[in-house]
């Protein structure tokens, strides 16, 4: 609970001059998500907003829509021979009559902090039906110079970037360019998932007049958290994936890459960007 960082020694060279000193890391242990009782997921996270990841992931994979399709999350006894509780595992326990999902040997999956949910049977398995179709009404309108100026907000507000340099982070902004919330994580996708996890606890799903902006790419596993949590906006500093863009296109969201300072690239959802020159 709250490891974010931790301190290991490190040997400096510097134009030669060879010193030892202590250096700030980010923490990276794993998180098993339970469903019920049964193991659902386990996640390579930085420890902290442990409950919303398990919320977000469970949002993004189709299992819950709202703070009440949940009876309690809590964490589990750990690993240790002493009965030390490791903080390592969350179990989520549905509230009456919400479906349980069929948890089979192929949901059983393991999720790295690099690539986002792995070992899904196919494709089609991973375009789960959205419980929020992007409708947003009136259409959220947003100027490019607004878009532009969002990449400063999110790296002003990364505390922990500033003393390790490795972490990825995930912002929400108003339609106003207002940060509404930030997470950070060693995995951009558990990022995503804490920030939706603590929308839905918040009984503020979907998050239909909202901007996601993403550190790094823009995965198709990024796009689909958008479109299960009804955000109408995603952009990312860096590129896109192929899919990413199928399914944006798909599911009428609005995708946004390479966002660096006034340059950026609209490869789905251009309605929504208000451009002033003909394209």
């Amino acid at each position: 609970m709250g490891r974010v960082t931790e301190r290991r020694r490190t040997i400096r060279i510097r134009d030669g001059v060879v010193s030892t000193r202590p250096d700030t890391l980010v923490a990276e242990e794993p998180l098993e998500i339970r469903l019920n009782g049964k193991p659902l997921a386990i996640t390579m996270r930085t420890p902290g907003d442990d409950f919303a990841l398990a919320a977000g992931f469970l949002v993004s994979e189709g299992v819950l829509a709202a703070s009440a399709d949940v009876r309690s999350i809590v964490y589990c006894a750990g690993a240790k021979d002493d009965g030390t509780n490791t903080y390592n595992v969350v179990d989520v326990q549905l509230a009456p009559g919400v479906p349980v999902p069929d948890i089979t040997l192929e949901r059983n999956v393991y999720t790295t902090s690099s690539c986002g949910l792995c070992g899904k049977a196919s494709l089609d398995a991973v375009r789960t039906t959205a419980r929020f179709p992007i409708a947003d009404t009136p259409p959220v309108r947003v100027e490019p110079a607004l878009l532009a100026g969002l990449p400063d907000q999110l790296r002003a507000a990364q505390r922990v970037f500033d003393r390790t340099g490795g972490l990825h982070a995930a912002a929400l902004f108003s339609e106003d360019g207002e940060l509404l919330d930030i997470r950070e994580d060693v995995g951009r996708h558990n990022a995503v998932d804490k920030l939706v996890g603590r929308a839905l606890r918040e009984d503020l799903l979907p998050l239909s007049r909202a901007i996601l902006l993403v550190s790094g790419r823009a995965s198709f596993e990024l796009a689909q958290k958008a479109v299960m949590a009804g955000i109408p906006v995603l952009a990312a500093v860096s590129a896109p994936s192929s899919l990413a863009v199928d399914l944006a296109a798909e599911c009428g969201l609005t995708l946004v890459g390479f966002l660096r300072g006034p340059s950026m690239n609209v490869y789905a959802g251009d309605e929504r960007i208000a451009l002033h020159s003909a394209v």
